[in-house]
């Protein structure tokens, strides 16, 4: 943003002006970043489901500062460029038939990678609970009530349901559900 140097020292929730150029910037470097990356695409499609998200984001466009540098943004030539380029763009049913194939080719792929992402995590995990020390260490974190109440409330995390998602996928390959249920045997004795 012009007139402003993220290499200063910046701490947010000190400057209501500085935290809203911060947001701006950090939105739009990662909207830009998402038209190339189908995960974080698809992971920014995600975090839209997410109604704690959205109403932070809300509670952000609201403010005076953001919707100044919003007015600033709309107003640079460059962006009705860019704005202007797109509607045409648009307008013309086979670019705009190319591009909702290019965005859904992009979400399948980074729902794909996503899952695929969380399935290795998964695995990762398991692989270490076949460590006696990490397993001694899981079955005393269980026992932490602190440690329920993050685990719990980590549940209700929408990001937290791609695991959930790719441990029930896992759960398919009669393999890794023995695996699975030897490991829980394993925690349960631990407890």
């Amino acid at each position: 943003m012009t007139g402003f140097s993220w290499a200063e020292d910046y701490v947010y929730g000190k400057d209501p002006k500085k935290d809203a150029e911060y947001d701006i910037s950090m939105g739009m470097a990662g909207i830009q970043q998402a038209a190339k990356d189908p995960k974080l695409l698809a992971q920014l499609f995600q975090d839209m489901q997410d109604p704690e998200l959205m109403a932070e984001a809300r509670k952000m466009m609201e403010s005076p500062e953001w919707k100044k540098k919003m007015k600033e943004l709309t107003g640079d030539k460059a962006f009705k460029e860019s704005t202007e380029k797109l509607k045409k763009t648009m307008e013309d049913p086979n670019e705009a038939a190319k591009l909702q194939a290019k965005m859904e080719h992009m979400m399948k792929v980074g729902q794909e990678g996503l899952k695929n992402e969380a399935r290795d995590t998964m695995a990762q995990a398991m692989e270490a609970m076949n460590d006696p020390t990490i397993m001694s260490e899981a079955a005393r974190m269980m026992k932490d009530p602190n440690f329920q109440q993050q685990l719990a409330q980590m549940a209700k995390d929408p990001s937290f349901k791609k695991y959930v998602s790719a441990m029930q996928d896992m759960m398919q390959d009669p393999s890794t559900k023995r695996q699975m249920e030897a490991m829980a045997d394993s925690f349960r004795s631990a407890l």
